[in-house]
């Protein structure tokens, strides 16, 4: 019997977030996911922290003065929790919609905040909640790091599908991880491309060209939203002239590569929201990898290898009651000894 590829539609959303505005944020993240499903796409990508938007500020001005101007505060409130009725919100809009939903959020988990993605599936339950193993530069300073558990790929109803956020996408071991889990649709979400515009290495070209770089590397679909910087946004973040020279309005350069290397759809204007849509097949996979698998017959493991920890850290482990219990044949302490002499 012959091997059957999905081909099906997918979705990538460019817009600007609903800045700071949790509730905002969920709607306006609810209306792309049925607008997406009623325009006959069975999966849509979001943008690195859509919700609740990117935080700019750590790239325009010192940490000691973000808290003072009250975006450190303001950002933690409105980042989204997983056991919030905003999740139970999304999570029901998925399943309404019957569509698989792979979604940018800053993740608030207790006292901490985590760059992360939340891929769920048409029925609304959760695949995999994961977060970027390692925030870049100025981002360490309001979020947390994921660790090996969060480089995964999961079977789903249209493929094996992972995800990373950003820089993630570049780094060489970290893609190797992920192709070697047989991943055929990644989504590789980017926030805006219009700030620090003298830093080629945070461009928008960067950005296309690792996108594309991806698809071909891995063999595999890269769907690659990205976030665009409001006017709304500018007015709340520069109140100075410098500021302004930093970022700018617009910055969307949403992208959808075949396993080729190959654009599959024209790409939005810069400020211009919108869903870009790409009709893709599975089946383009195994004639992509049939001059380049480079986890299978293109890899040379007796040179190279890659040592991968994929096991979750956890900062608390909790002891069963059979873990402390004293062994029977414990030898009496001496003044348990004297005592009952």
């Amino acid at each position: 019997m012959s091997l059957t590829h999905p081909a099906y539609k997918v979705a990538a959303v460019q817009a600007a977030p609903a800045y700071l505005d949790l509730d905002g944020a969920v709607a306006k993240t609810i209306a792309y996911i049925k607008e997406a499903a009623e325009n006959g796409a069975k999966l849509v990508a979001f943008p690195e922290v859509w919700i609740p938007g990117y935080p700019w500020w750590i790239w325009l001005d010192t940490p000691a003065m973000a808290i003072k101007k009250g975006y450190i505060r303001k950002y933690f409130d409105n980042a989204l929790a997983y056991d919030s009725s905003e999740a139970d919100q999304i999570r029901s809009a998925v399943k309404e919609y019957n569509i698989t939903v792979v979604l940018g959020l800053a993740e608030r988990k207790g006292g901490s905040l985590y760059i992360a993605q939340w891929i769920l599936g048409p029925d609304g339950d959760t695949i995999a909640q994961r977060r970027k193993i390692k925030p870049t530069h100025a981002e360490r300073t309001a979020f947390g790091e994921g660790d090996g558990s969060h480089i995964a790929v999961h079977d789903t109803p249209h493929g094996r599908l992972g995800a990373l956020n950003c820089w993630e996408n570049i780094l060489s071991l970290t893609k190797y991880a992920m192709f070697s889990q047989n991943e055929q649709v990644h989504v590789a979400s980017w926030p805006s491309f219009s700030t620090y515009k003298f830093a080629h290495a945070i461009s928008d070209e960067m950005a296309i060209a690792t996108n594309k770089v991806y698809a071909i590397e891995g063999a595999c679909f890269v769907i690659a939203p990205s976030a665009i910087v409001s006017d709304e946004m500018i007015e709340l973040l520069c109140d100075t002239p410098e500021k302004h020279e930093l970022i700018s309005a617009g910055g969307g350069h949403t992208v959808i590569f075949g396993p080729d290397g190959a654009p599959l759809v024209e790409p939005l204007g810069e400020k211009e929201e919108g869903i870009m849509y790409a009709d893709i097949d599975l089946g383009m996979i195994g004639v992509a990898k049939n001059s380049m698998d480079a986890c299978g017959h293109y890899s040379r493991p007796d040179i190279t290898r890659l040592l991968f920890n994929n096991h979750a850290n956890r900062p608390v482990e909790e002891l069963s009651p059979e873990t402390i219990a004293e062994p029977e044949d414990k030898a009496p302490l001496e003044s348990d000894s004297a005592h009952q002499a």
